[in-house]
């Protein structure tokens, strides 16, 4: 295994699914009895399974706003994805959900586990060993 594949299998330890609704279907639908929208049963398929990273969009940790300078971050619902480049190319509006976790001591962020993102710029970067698409919060 090269360097850079060494690292990127360490950062890839969220066990994500990523679920397309290819009929286009899964749209809620107007309950008249209630006056409330409910979701339609889903006719989404598992189109990949396997090791990522979700983790918020954004400037890179390592930097710090220079004192005093306007920075203008993201909206907290945006996120990236980081898939092996391997993995199946994404179409906006596909769905990824965050399984479980890989790592020994647990997830990166406990909170994320079981949480769904729909695929909103499926061309952020890809790399050699990565595919980097934004994501943004369903529930």
């Amino acid at each position: 295994m090269d360097g850079a594949r060494r690292v990127v299998s360490r950062v890839l330890d969220d066990r994500l699914e990523v679920w397309r609704d290819s009929a286009g279907r899964t749209g809620d639908v107007l309950d008249e009895t209630t006056g409330r929208l409910v979701p339609r049963a889903s006719d989404a398929e598992l189109v990949w399974g396997g090791l990522g990273a979700v983790m918020p969009f954004g400037r890179p940790a390592i930097t710090q706003p220079v004192g005093g300078s306007a920075v203008v971050e993201p909206p907290i619902t945006d996120y990236q994805a980081v898939l092996p480049v391997d993995a199946p190319v994404l179409r906006r509006d596909d769905v990824i959900r965050v399984a479980g976790s890989a790592r020994p001591t647990g997830p990166r962020d406990p909170q994320l586990v079981g949480r769904r993102f729909r695929v909103s710029d499926e061309a952020v970067g890809t790399y050699s060993v990565v595919r980097i698409v934004r994501i943004q919060v369903i529930d």
